[in-house]
């Protein structure tokens, strides 16, 4: 049976929590799930328990978008990731109710507005990089995995496997080969030739015949 689920998130400070509660229980919430207060806006482990738990025909239930998501790319990241569990998100205080026709429309206009952040976004940085470069300040970005070339091939030495060496640097196994291969000389095998001794012909000596005899006699 599908069930209405009330997602609560505190402030950092622990507070507003008496007032998420009245408002997910009068709106038919049956379970509320309550995250814990972090400094960090995307420490949010309840939710992502949630997600991964709902069923077809539940409902998630939030008092506002900020409680439930940091921007409208994340916001787009769990509507979509509970319409595909077969679940739909309601927002009380915009009255927004994705499992509506109209609530349809908003997820489209979402992926819009979620597709326009990121090209301002992009279009921002290309002016700054462009902007650096004609000051002479723009060096390109670091490659994370070369900057630890250094510790890549100290713990080589160590004897770590590729994939301890990439686990302790936090880096792609892939990376680990590629620095190892460029930083590695490769040995050169030497097969050495094995002479193998000609054998001289032996000398037959032939043994005069009879006829050779008479022969060499005839000529005195």
């Amino acid at each position: 049976m599908p069930s209405i689920i009330g997602y609560l998130r505190p402030d950092i400070d622990g507070n507003n929590v008496q007032s998420q509660l009245d408002l997910l229980k009068a709106s038919g919430a049956s379970k509320i799930v309550q995250e814990k207060p972090a400094g960090t806006k995307r420490n949010r482990s309840q939710l992502d328990n949630l997600i991964a738990d709902v069923r077809v025909g539940d409902i998630v239930v939030v008092t506002s978008l900020y409680r439930i998501a940091d921007n409208t790319k994340h916001l787009l990241e769990i509507v979509e990731s509970l319409n595909a569990a077969g679940a739909s998100l309601k927002i009380i205080d915009k009255g927004i109710d994705t499992s509506t026709p109209h609530g349809k429309v908003i997820r489209v206009l979402l992926g819009a507005i979620a597709d326009f952040e990121r090209q301002v976004v992009q279009e921002r940085q290309a002016v700054g990089i462009a902007k650096a470069k004609q000051a002479g300040r723009y060096k390109g970005r670091k490659p994370t995995a070369m900057a630890k070339t250094d510790e890549v091939l100290v713990l080589n030495t160590l004897g770590l496997t590729r994939q301890k060496i990439a686990d302790q640097l936090g880096i792609g196994i892939a990376s680990v080969y590629r620095i190892l291969k460029n930083h590695t000389t490769p040995k050169k095998t030497r097969k050495k030739a094995q002479k193998n001794p000609i054998d001289k012909p032996k000398r037959i000596e032939r043994k005069p015949t009879r006829e050779s005899e008479t022969e060499q006699l005839s000529l005195f």
